[in-house]
């Protein structure tokens, strides 16, 4: 990524154009008429680093020959998900997703583009324990991954009853299902955003963690889980880069929320090949950080993303400051103060410890949820979310009367 940007900014400075070819392993893969795929120098050409090494023999060995389930199967990260497992070549690749034409479209890739003709496409709500079950008696699925999630931190801030109950009340159904028909492995899709979760967004997923973990070490659970937890994917849906191509193509202003904001940056691609490696070394409740690099600054970015379009920054295209939103932080962080962070068999991966959750009272604290969410009580769900957030550990007992300290979205705004 360096080299390419000292490339670009030599060449612009010459005034000549500077175009790119896909790297080696894709031309090799690809389409083979080269002129095709020349292209113009993206900003992921320019923040890329050097490709992950993975494990490819210890990630056959998990899933070759076995039938895989991804949720979210549609998404952004469920759907590269698919393409690299597709590669595995397991017997029976299951894809489940609420949303009709992500779905659609991954299905016609794999089996059109790819020629992966052993794929099941399942249109549902993976909360819906009903359908679940029947898709796991029906498929007998050996690996799970549970990607399907909403991220958006403004919306899930003003729509807490669907952040709890697609991302935290799902996982638990999802696990609890594995767990009944004995499913080997179990990776769960997390975020930095669960880390000193000060958003709905990042305490849904945040509890999701706590789920990996606790159910991890049920006595009546032969399933390996899992959870891998990382930063910004480029690229991915609603993320800034598409946002702000938008802005660059309509000549701008480019809205950056605060001049100091830093986010860590990975390629879909990188982050799913490292997802799945985790699933590979995962074991009883482990949760997983990726290695995302240095965080860029977002001014930065939308600076360098203005000049690729062939514009300046301030003279041709504004950058404009419009604050942050609600419960944003300045700078993500990718593990607390209260964990330890060790490396793991994989350099790219390290791996989370803490004290351990208390199964039953986490459970407890799960069904209030459920019984909130299903009575529609938006404020008091609130309340609760920040306070089991804010539960210490304690002897090894996740457990307290915390306050939370999570930023309020103004009720009038909330749903």
């Amino acid at each position: 990524g360096d080299v390419r940007e000292r490339i670009v900014q030599v060449a612009r400075e010459a005034t000549v154009p500077v175009k790119t070819l896909p790297a080696l392993n894709e031309l090799i893969t690809g389409d083979l008429n080269l002129t095709g795929q020349i292209r113009p120098v993206e900003v992921e050409d320019l923040l890329g680093r050097e490709p992950v090494d993975v494990d490819l023999p210890s990630i056959a060995g998990y899933l070759a020959g076995e039938v895989v389930l991804v949720t979210g199967a549609g998404g952004s990260i469920g759907s590269e998900l698919c393409r690299q497992i597709a590669r595995m070549r397991p017997t029976r690749l299951v894809l489940v997703d609420n949303g009709e034409p992500g779905l659609f479209e991954i299905e016609r890739e794999l089996v059109d583009e790819r020629d992966f003709h052993a794929t099941a496409a399942v249109l549902a709500d993976a909360g819906n324990a009903t359908k679940m079950r029947q898709v796991f008696e029906k498929y007998r699925p050996a690996v799970v991954f549970h990607a399907a999630a909403y991220k958006h931190v403004p919306l899930m801030e003003a729509n807490p009853l669907e952040a709890v109950r697609n991302n935290t009340l799902v996982t638990r159904t999802v696990a609890d299902i594995a767990v009944e028909f004995g499913a080997k492995r179990f990776v769960l899709v997390s975020t930095d955003k669960a880390v000193n979760a000060k958003t709905v967004m990042g305490q849904s997923k945040a509890l999701c963690e706590w789920i990996v973990e606790s159910w991890g070490y049920r006595d009546d659970a032969t399933t390996k889980f899992c959870g891998v937890r990382f930063g910004n994917v480029l690229g991915s849906s609603g993320s800034v880069i598409p946002i702000f191509r938008k802005q660059i193509a309509r000549g701008g202003p480019v809205t950056v929320t605060h001049a100091e904001m830093t986010r860590f940056f990975m390629t879909i691609p990188e982050a799913v090949q490292l997802i799945i490696q985790a699933g590979a070394i995962g074991g009883r409740g482990q949760v997983y950080v990726l290695d995302m690099g240095e965080p860029v600054k977002i001014t930065d970015l939308a600076d360098t993303m203005i000049r690729l379009s062939g514009k300046e920054p301030g003279r041709d295209i504004a950058i404009e400051f419009v604050g942050a939103r609600p419960g944003e932080k300045l700078h993500e962080e990718l593990w607390s103060e209260t964990e330890t962070v060790s490396p793991s068999s994989h350099e790219a991966i390290m791996l989370v410890t803490r004290p351990p959750i208390d199964q039953q009272w986490l459970e407890a604290e799960l069904d209030d949820l459920a019984h909130l969410v299903e009575a529609g009580e938006t404020l008091e769900l609130i309340g609760r979310l920040n306070t089991i957030c804010a539960a210490p550990r304690r002897n090894g007992v996740l457990a307290g009367d915390g306050a939370g300290a999570a930023e309020a979205t103004p009720a009038s705004e909330i749903v």
